[in-house]
């Protein structure tokens, strides 16, 4: 993917091209990179996309915010004391550049050198006990004192006491939805705090957004995403950090979790957890110990990752496109099977995924497995 280089800037006009092409209507972080690699620039991509929803088989086109429109976010942006940053840039946060399908653009506010610090997330029930939630603010204030700073996603109950419990040391707050939607409502204090002491608070959302019960779950994923390791304590069988500590394993986080009572159904989930072989955790130690060793020593993942030579390769046709949908089905598979089962060449099948993605017939998943949506044949 195209992008500034580490410590460079945007131009004014890339920015606002970036900006266009994220808010556009199911372009996602693996459909912005792969249309960058395609193109070349966000310009010349958001230009192509009439023709490749079209191909792809939408029956209308997605809606492309307008220049003014972007222009318009970056206003309130700063009116709001925060920036959008993109992938690349020097205050974009490192860690996230390690994940899969990282975001090309983020809104922080508060003090950036908080995400210079090795992260810790603490997460857990938001009907939490009194004893988890001592529990969480003490943790999040020991491990803290440490020199981490401590992710959470700014929730009831155990989130909020991790944020409190490192206040002084640095926290950071991952929002679900605009930075200027702090969610729960009695928590807008709470996030204000944070960016006033030291800390900071992140979203991959537009300013005005409100967030809907879809956008926690990639709000999990950043959590997972900013930090080396990740505690759970106090989670119920359906748990919103169950999801939180699985995308954590999948990209191969350190994953935690705090013991509770079998006859407390808060703690049935984190309970699970260590059944699974999450590390166990009853003091800051269990998790200093087995953090310290990774701090500041996984490299940063290369970006762009290698994208395939579209300029020599001829145009998929009707029929390639039929043979990729058919190879496609409801159960994840690699690319490089794909590529192999049809034998069209790696650029071909690239641009019929990226069509039927902007279509809104594609489902991505971790590890650049692709399905098709459910609601295809």
């Amino acid at each position: 993917m195209s992008k500034a280089g580490a410590g460079q800037r945007l131009s004014d006009r890339q920015r606002i091209h970036w900006l266009r092409l994220i808010r556009t209507e199911n372009v996602g972080p693996a459909t912005f990179r792969d249309l960058i690699n395609r193109f070349g620039s966000a310009e010349n991509a958001l230009e192509m996309l009439p023709e490749l929803v079209t191909s792809g088989g939408a029956k209308k086109l997605p809606r492309i915010p307008t220049q003014a429109e972007a222009e318009a976010e970056l206003e309130i942006a700063a009116r709001n004391g925060a920036r959008l940053t993109a992938i690349g840039e020097a205050d974009y946060p490192a860690m996230l550049r390690r994940m899969d399908q990282a975001p090309p653009i983020v809104a922080l506010k508060g003090e950036p050198k908080v995400f210079a610090l090795p992260a810790v997330a603490i997460v857990g029930a938001r009907n939490a006990s009194l004893a988890g939630i001592k529990f969480a603010r003490n943790l999040a204030g020991e491990i803290g004192a440490e020199g981490y700073a401590i992710a959470s996603g700014l929730a009831r109950g155990i989130d909020t006491a991790a944020h409190q419990g490192s206040l002084a040391t640095g926290t950071i707050a991952v929002l679900a939805g605009g930075l200027d939607h702090p969610y729960p409502p009695e928590n807008i204090g709470l996030c204000q705090e944070i960016c006033e002491r030291g800390g900071a608070a992140i979203s991959e959302m537009p300013f005005g957004w409100e967030p809907r019960a879809k956008d926690f779950p990639r709000r999990n994923r950043l959590i997972a995403g900013l930090s080396l390791g990740l505690v759970v304590i106090e989670a119920a069988n359906r748990s919103g950090s169950l999801i939180s500590a699985r995308l954590a394993g999948e990209m191969g986080r350190l994953v935690f979790a705090v013991p509770g009572s079998p006859l407390d159904p808060r703690a049935a989930g984190s309970n699970k957890l260590l059944k699974d072989g999450a590390i166990l955790v009853t003091e800051a130690s269990d998790v200093l110990d087995q953090i310290a060793p990774a701090s500041g020593v996984q490299p940063v993942r290369p970006v762009p990752e290698e994208a395939p030579d579209f300029s020599a390769t001829p145009p998929a046709g009707d029929r390639d496109r039929a043979r990729v949908v058919e190879a496609l089905g409801p159960t994840p598979i690699g690319v490089d099977e794909i590529i192999r089962h049809t034998g069209l060449q790696a650029a071909q099948v690239f641009t019929i995924l990226l069509e039927l993605d902007l279509a809104g017939r594609l489902e991505r998943h971790q590890g650049g497995a692709v399905s098709l949506t459910y609601t295809d044949g």
